[in-house]
């Protein structure tokens, strides 16, 4: 019976573990088409949120900032393993910028709770290739 109840406990553990480590090839391989056709720039700290039309989370890589001619790659410090793309981003701006020593909180979209958050890294740049 305790061997039973063992296995039982271990297949769960096993059910519950987080699939993020099975999902970072693939977000990789996403993160590639995302970006192809595009030359990666000089990392910057900080970029204008006014310029920012839409972004996008790569689950387990990072968050992708749409400004338009320019796509922000942003890789976290920390956090990483969090990122899902059926999260909300919010974000607390104190100025018009978002920058590398900001914190963005994931919610889950569903229950509205909160999964997790991402201490953010360097903006590097992906512009065209001409």
């Amino acid at each position: 019976m305790r061997k039973l109840i063992m296995l039982a406990l271990g297949g769960l553990l096993a059910a519950t573990a987080p699939v993020h480590a099975k999902t970072a090839p693939d977000g990789e391989a996403k993160l590639a088409k995302a970006l192809e056709g595009r030359v990666a720039g000089e990392p910057v700290d900080c970029v204008n949120m006014r310029n920012v039309r839409s972004t996008r989370i790569i689950d387990g890589i990072g968050i992708l900032y749409d400004a338009g001619g320019t796509v922000y790659l942003n890789r976290p410090r920390s956090g990483a393993e969090s990122l899902d793309k059926w999260d909300t981003l919010v974000t607390k701006l104190y100025s018009s910028q978002l920058c590398s020593i900001d914190t963005v909180h994931l919610y889950d979209t569903s229950s509205r709770m909160q999964t997790g958050f991402v201490f953010l890294g360097d903006f590097v740049p992906y512009r065209r290739a001409k």
